[in-house]
């Protein structure tokens, strides 16, 4: 099995993030939307991203984007602007290949080069043991459960959210403000 490259996406690649992404909505409880979003929709959430500078990253193996991932604002008030919440997703053929492992670092660096001070993971669905496996080798530490938050595929779900420092995390105040 060759290597696996991790990149900054680029256009070009949206159409396979939106076929992983299927998957996950139609198939999995990783999100909770229940309708796929289109291609057109899929590039303007990637744009999204890119238009606050932030990171969307993409692992390729062999030429095939195998999983991706992105960071995103936590909330958009301004006293969360040190903060991110990071999500990956992995194609369901390439689970526990260590994609996710090679995406979450990558994407931990970057936020932290971009002087963000907290990442947040919300991981749909407390049987998502996979998700929160990784997030805890990347030391993510959990944080709470919301019960019961969601509701797909006739039952319902958790939200598990864990959470991790990035760079000085809160030791330090950010320069400037």
């Amino acid at each position: 099995m060759s290597s696996l490259i991790v990149r900054a996406s680029t256009e070009a690649d949206v159409a396979r993030c939106a076929e992983i992404y299927s998957h996950h909505v139609l198939h999995g409880t990783a999100s909770f939307e229940v309708e796929p979003p289109d291609l057109a929709e899929m590039k303007k959430r990637r744009a999204a991203v890119l238009d606050l500078g932030l990171p969307h990253l993409v692992a390729e193996r062999g030429g095939r984007v195998m999983g991706y991932a992105y960071a995103s604002n936590w909330r958009p008030r301004p006293a969360y602007k040190y903060s991110v919440e990071d999500s990956i997703y992995i194609d369901k053929d390439a689970v526990g290949q260590g994609v996710g492992k090679a995406l979450l670092p990558v994407l931990i660096e970057q936020c932290t080069a971009l002087g963000k001070r907290q990442m947040v993971a919300v991981i749909g669905d407390s049987a998502q043991t996979p998700s929160i496996r990784l997030h805890a080798s990347c030391g993510f530490e959990m944080v709470g459960t919301l019960k019961s938050i969601g509701f797909k595929f006739g039952r319902w779900l958790d939200s598990v959210l864990m959470q991790r420092a990035l760079g000085a995390g809160d030791t330090i105040v950010p320069g400037g403000n």
